[in-house]
């Protein structure tokens, strides 16, 4: 049987994972881009809260808005910079994906000097940084696990909120439908898909402070989850932010606890192989289903369940 500690935290990680998949399906639906910066965003996420924390004190949970805002920023200063003007030019969706990797390698170049400037100014290890000392119990769980929990439920409505009540909201699903039309209607593209990259980075910003509370952060991090973050988007499906959501708490829960699992019953070895459960996951969702869970017909399905269940009282 698991210990609960590790459900608790499973449940952290996956909210973790779920924002950050939500960001990369935004900004996919939005600019056709996928976004491997989102790694590096995830990354600048947890180093704000780390900093945040360990220069003015006080518990991590204070600096969750300022990591959402400062990636935010940063996505947008990548869309002004990179992905603005190829997009003008007529670049193709798989330029802009390769557009990406290459800020991504910017982005961590960047956050590799960052640790050294923390390490060499304020004697800080930032190179294994472990914030769960921070993190408050209640009823034995971890209080990230709530919080995360409470974050994403936030999220999804004020998104859904933003989409379907606001004008400007109206005028980013009439951009992400037909882009060229909404030009006739008036709508600046421009500024959707600026906003699509702030909260898109946002997203991924938020995620990364959730996870560093859960998980032992160092520069590569987003590298190494940046997986699971685009299995979770492809899982949910790609066109649509709440799919994608629930993507990642899928693959997040089935990574975090089948890796305990099978370390329960296998050794530590196979821990490194962590990254092959979503990997699997994904491929399985390519072959089986390419639209993933949002494209699925579940009052289809659950009529067919009704049919089933009638039938066999008859």
């Amino acid at each position: 049987m698991l210990p609960p500690i590790a459900v608790a935290k499973a449940i952290a990680y996956a909210d973790s994972i779920a924002l950050m998949a939500g960001g990369i399906t935004l900004i996919y639906m939005c600019t056709r881009t996928f976004n491997f910066a989102q790694a590096s965003f995830a990354t600048w996420g947890l180093y704000v809260v780390y900093t945040m924390t360990a220069l003015m004190g006080g518990t991590p949970y204070y600096y969750l808005p300022f990591a959402f805002l400062f990636v935010g920023c940063l996505g947008v200063l990548v869309y002004l910079l990179v992905i603005g003007p190829l997009m003008r030019r007529g670049a193709s969706p798989t330029t802009l994906m390769m557009s990406t990797l290459g800020v991504d390698l910017v982005l961590l170049s960047t956050i590799q000097m960052f640790a050294d400037f923390l390490t060499r100014t304020y004697k800080l290890y930032a190179r294994k940084i472990v914030l769960e000392v921070y993190d408050f119990y209640l009823l034995g769980v971890p209080g990230i696990t709530f919080v995360s929990l409470i974050i994403v439920v936030a999220l999804i409505a004020v998104i859904h909120w933003f989409m379907v009540k606001t004008k400007f909201g109206t005028a980013m699903r009439a951009t992400i439908e037909n882009p060229d039309l909404s030009k006739i209607l008036g709508i600046n593209p421009d500024v959707v898909y600026l906003v699509s990259w702030f909260i898109g980075g946002g997203l991924a910003g938020l995620g990364g402070g959730i996870a560093s509370l859960t998980i032992t952060g160092d520069p590569t991090i987003g590298s190494r989850i940046v997986v699971s973050m685009f299995a979770s988007s492809i899982v949910g499906g790609l066109y649509s932010v709440y799919g994608s959501v629930l993507g990642g708490l899928l693959i997040g829960l089935t990574e975090y606890l089948g890796i305990t699992v099978l370390s329960f019953q296998l050794g530590g070895w196979i821990i490194t192989y962590r990254p092959v459960i979503p990997l699997i996951s994904m491929a399985i969702t390519l072959l089986v289903y390419p639209k993933g869970l949002a494209g699925i017909n579940w009052g289809r399905i659950l009529l067919k369940v009704r049919g089933l269940g009638g039938g066999s009282w008859r």
